[in-house]
């Protein structure tokens, strides 16, 4: 997080409109720029939104589900990251069970 303020704050003509303390901080996040490059691509684009909701946030939803809905087990980001791609995994198997059944997953591991 990088916090920015001003010196000119007290002298500022219109310093009663933008803050009641002596200087206005602003905080923004280091990537807040990826952030406002994708709420603009959504802006252009609302439909976009709806797509994914109907493709990504249903398995999302499930591995998180089945995942107890709580916080990862582990800790640091490589650690979470396995742990995360080992219940995409899961989900992953499950739906090609449910798809194809277990005979023709055997088969075509074997293959």
């Amino acid at each position: 997080m990088n916090k920015y303020w001003s010196s000119a704050c007290p002298n500022c003509p219109m310093k009663s409109q933008c803050t009641t303390g002596k200087y206005r901080r602003v905080t923004r996040w280091e990537h807040e720029a990826v952030v406002e490059v994708v709420q603009t691509r959504l802006d252009q684009n609302p439909d976009k939104m709806q797509t994914r909701r109907s493709t990504v946030e249903h398995p999302y939803g499930t591995i998180n589900a089945w995942m107890g809905a709580t916080h990862f087990q582990k800790k640091t980001l490589s650690r979470v990251s396995t742990e995360m791609s080992l219940h995409v995994l899961a989900y992953n198997m499950k739906r090609v069970i449910n798809i194809l059944g277990i005979g023709s997953l055997i088969e075509a591991i074997q293959a």
